[in-house]
């Protein structure tokens, strides 16, 4: 499987955060994560991620996620409730990877996460798809804006 590293996408890379369970790739728009071989990722984990992308992306913009599963590792999947519960908010989330492990988690994930996540086998076309979406949304909160101010 591809690294994040060897994309030409990453030619457009903000910031990298290197953490002692993964790193955690920063574009615009777009964090893209390689957890480490034999992680079980949770909450405590997740926050410092959430805190890196609200300091370099935002928490006014739509934030794609990508789980890059070059490596075997578990999630906790009822940690997507403490996620919600503090109001954090993620546009677009996929996840890039073909192993067993990668599949069972992905199911168990699904029962806790309120969007769709987006399954892909190629992290090139799992990086189109997230810009497009996001494009997308800016676009459509652009609209919601212009009637918003039309109206006053």
């Amino acid at each position: 499987m591809q690294r994040v590293k060897e994309t030409g996408f990453f030619k457009n890379i903000r910031e990298i955060r290197e953490y002692e369970f993964g790193v955690f790739y920063f574009f615009e728009n777009l964090v893209i994560s390689e957890i480490n071989e034999g992680v079980l990722f949770g909450w405590e984990m997740a926050t410092k991620a959430v805190d890196a992308a609200y300091e370099i992306i935002g928490r006014e913009n739509p934030i794609a996620y990508i789980s890059n599963r070059v490596n075997n590792y578990s999630v906790v999947p009822t940690d997507w409730r403490k996620f919600y519960f503090n109001r954090h908010q993620l546009a677009f989330y996929s996840v890039v990877g073909n192993t067993q492990g990668s599949f069972a988690s992905l199911i168990l994930e699904r029962m806790f996460f309120r969007n769709n996540i987006r399954q892909f086998s190629d992290l090139e076309t799992a990086i189109t798809w997230s810009l497009a979406q996001v494009e997308e949304q800016k676009k459509k909160e652009s609209a919601n804006d212009a009637l918003l101010s039309d109206s006053k």
